[in-house]
């Protein structure tokens, strides 16, 4: 597959604002899996504008932000500086050049929302040759499937399937993905994942956020960070698009306030054996503080 570049054209500067937060305990997850103590290499793959990076850095030796849109990696090394981060190496490579890279050991990979864009079968056994023995590999998504809403606070939820709709008038029915459309994996990570060393991976859930509420402009970034809606794609009319969702919105909230619940933080976890042979065990763990057992999609 190889790389189109202008898949997150203009999205950087909207990302980090506009991208719902992973659970709170996720970095107490991690660390408590893969043995963090402040020692070793994280290597964080497709990490955008370093939002997982930052998050995990202080818990490493030396982390590795890896991005093919220099756009992202120029936002990430500006927040590491503004939040005192000074362990963190920026690389602009795609996740298949990783071979190429000469990165080193790493105790912890981790693709926060980025596995899908990736040759899934091909990467996994290349990080797996990457990790150290005993290392792990950790695909981060936010997952509302299955999982149990909490109750909302007092402001509306973001109206997806309206500004959706927008989307599509716009840009048409099939979603985009930089000069062509978005093409859905076969199949779930945890089925690639049993084709490689790895085996099947365990899965935890690390409770959501339930109280994140956004006003009307970091709904909107929130668009213009995804793929689909990328700014690029609107050409000259970005501003008739972003008029009409603002419109919306306004009209859906008088406050400006909405409630945003990306749901849990889903946690696949794959370790390569001390063997050398995977050793995830195939098994849903629910953390404490989570609201409910894993509910198949």
């Amino acid at each position: 597959m190889p790389y189109d570049p202008t898949i997150y054209r203009g999205s950087a500067r909207y990302y980090a604002r506009g991208r719902p937060p992973y659970s709170r305990e996720l970095v107490s997850t991690r660390a408590d899996e893969a043995g963090l103590n402040g020692s070793g290499r994280l290597l964080d793959v497709g990490c955008g504008p370093g939002i997982l990076t930052l998050e995990l850095a202080p818990s490493f030796e030396e982390a590795i932000g890896l991005d093919p849109d220099a756009d992202m990696l120029r936002e990430g090394a500006r927040s590491a500086d503004e939040a005192g981060v000074d362990n963190i190496r920026w690389i602009e490579a795609v996740a298949e050049a990783i071979p190429t890279l000469g990165l080193g050991p790493c105790k912890l990979v981790t693709f926060g929302q980025s596995f899908q864009w990736t040759d899934r079968e091909r990467v996994a056994e290349t990080v797996y040759d990457l990790l150290e023995p005993g290392g792990t590999l950790a695909l981060i998504v936010n997952t509302v499937d299955g999982r149990p809403e909490p109750e909302p606070p007092v402001y509306p939820p973001i109206p997806h399937d309206e500004i959706d709709e927008i989307v599509r008038r716009y840009l048409g029915p099939r979603r985009r993905a930089g000069q062509g459309f978005r093409t859905a994996p076969p199949d779930r990570y945890e089925d690639a994942l049993a084709r490689t060393r790895f085996g099947k991976p365990r899965v935890v859930f690390a409770p959501g956020r339930p109280d994140v509420v956004r006003d009307v402009d970091n709904v909107l970034a929130g668009y213009l960070s995804m793929s689909y809606a990328a700014p690029h794609l609107f050409g000259d009319r970005l501003d008739d698009f972003a008029a009409d969702v603002r419109a919306l919105l306004n009209a859906r909230s008088p406050s400006g306030l909405f409630w945003d619940w990306p749901g849990d933080t889903e946690i696949l976890l794959a370790r390569k054996g001390q063997g050398g042979s995977g050793s995830s065990g195939g098994t849903r763990s629910q953390l404490p503080g989570s609201p409910t057992a894993f509910q198949p999609p």
